[in-house]
This record gives structure tokens, sequence and C-alpha cells, in this order.
């Protein structure tokens, strides 16, 4: 939970903006060409836009934003995008229609409101993209998902840390968390953030911290905050696709072990380890 900074009285409204960034790794191993095609049909079934539309809206739901429009689209041969415009104050009455009925209005919405100048207003919005790949020649397959929540004003993007986390399948986790910008008191004095944070840690639950190794990088007097994480735990079945370990001699489970491991290490460290 964020913890605020005791209560501001603000001249005019926050316009802080809060930017948290995402990038989900899944690794997998696909032993076969055939295995590795059906693999990224898997990732383009299970993440497709109208399922990343319903984890954004989920998304907004979490953090108290309100749905202004929704864009989305499924690409050719594979990947999909996502982007939803929100503000921090309502532009539909919640009281006159429920939230399922509200979902499915802006799920099927095509043309933005009038009042939709309110998401350029607030700066907010929620964006995912999907980049699934298979290597031709290792039997490498990764599927790699970019998550952006902007937010301007009092709502916060980490409310929806965990909900993220758990609703990708992530072997790697690199996130970066940005307080930008500037609001003032009625005393004129500026305010550069407004809630205690010294890691995004802070905002994780604990079996997310049970799974995974986590490494930060901060700069507190720039208001970032930057930590990698990745599963701690390597069982090989996770990473084979339609595939057993006790299929393969000892020979081969090694050498997929090293492959797999070696591209874990080059994602988390973001560079080839030569």
């Amino acid at each position: 939970m964020v913890k605020p900074i005791p209560r501001l009285k603000l001249e005019g409204f926050n316009n802080l903006t809060k930017a948290l960034s995402f990038n989900i790794y899944d690794v997998c191993y696909a032993v076969t060409e055939e295995q590795r095609n059906r693999y990224i049909e898997y990732i383009d079934e299970a993440y497709n836009a109208e399922r990343l539309t319903e984890i954004l809206t989920e998304v907004a739901d979490i953090i108290g934003a309100n749905i202004l429009n929704v864009a989305r689209q499924d690409y050719d041969p594979q990947g999909a995008s996502v982007t939803i415009l929100i503000s921090e104050q309502p532009v539909i009455d919640r009281a006159d229609i429920g939230r399922e009925m509200l979902k499915d209005a802006m799920r099927e919405q095509i043309d933005p409101p009038e009042a939709s100048v309110v998401a350029h207003l607030d700066k907010s919005h929620i964006t995912v993209h999907t980049y699934p790949e298979s290597h031709p020649f290792n039997g490498i397959s990764t599927f790699r998902a970019d998550i952006d929540v902007a937010t301007c004003g009092v709502i916060s993007p980490l409310k929806a840390l965990n909900y993220l986390i758990d609703s990708f399948e992530s072997d790697i986790v690199i996130m970066d968390y940005r307080v930008r910008g500037a609001t003032r008191d009625i005393k004129g004095r500026k305010h550069y953030i407004d809630h205690k944070i010294n890691s995004i840690q802070d905002f994780l639950s604990r079996p997310i911290k049970n799974r995974y190794e986590m490494f930060d990088v901060n700069v507190y007097q720039e208001n970032i905050f930057h930590t990698k994480m990745h599963i701690k735990e390597f069982d090989l079945d996770t990473y084979l696709f339609e595939a057993s370990k006790n299929e393969l001699s000892f020979k081969d489970r090694s050498r997929i072990e090293a492959q797999v491991r070696r591209e874990i290490g080059e994602l988390f460290h973001g560079r080839n380890l030569d």
C-alpha cells in the first residue's frame, strides 16, 4: 500500500506524474520447429488484445482510475497492443451504471467521447505491447510484455504492481518507477513527491518476494526507482514446452538447461554473456 505524506493542502490540483514501466519476460525451450510455432500460437491466444484489455481494465479499477477510451490491436504474424486513456475524475456516473456494464461499454467503444480530452489534460494512460519470438536455431522461445502505467494526481500505479506481475508468466521482471514534475501547496511551496518510497520492493507482496531474487538501482534524489528480479527456483520442466526432462537424455538435459540459464542471465543483465 502506498504510504502518503501527511495530507497537503494544494493550490489548484495535484499534477505530479507517476510512471511505472515493466519489462516482463517468459522464457521457454521448444524442441522442434512445430513446437516453437505452437508456443507462439499459445502466447498469441493467451495474451491477445481482448485478454490484455481485461487485464488493463482491472488495473484501472485497482488504482481507482476512470476509463475514457480503449484502443487495441492484434498483429500479424504475432503480438498485440492495448492503450487505455484514464482520468482521476469520473466522466460517467458510476452510480447509474454497473461496473461490468461500464467495462463492456468501454471495450465496445470505437470513437472517443467529447470528454476524452480530459485524458490529454491528465496525461494518464495504461499501455501494453507484447513481443513473442522464437529462435530458429537453438530452440529458445521468449515472450516479452512491455507495460506502462502513467497517472497524474493522487492515484498511484504502484497499487496494481502485484496484480500485473501475477497476470503474466514472469521469469524476469524489470521495473522502473519515477515521479515527475511538481505540485504547489497553498503557500506556494513546491512538492516533488506526495508519498513515501524507499524501493519498489516495498510494494510487493510476500509471495512474490519469496519467488524472486531482487536487485535495486535507485536514484533517491531524482525520485527514480529501478528493480530487477528473476525466479529463484530453476526446474527445467517449467521451461520445456510440450515436453518433459524425463524424455531427454542426460546430455540433452544439460545442454538445454545451460541454454535456458544463459538466456535468463542475458535478459536479466541486459547484455550478451560471451
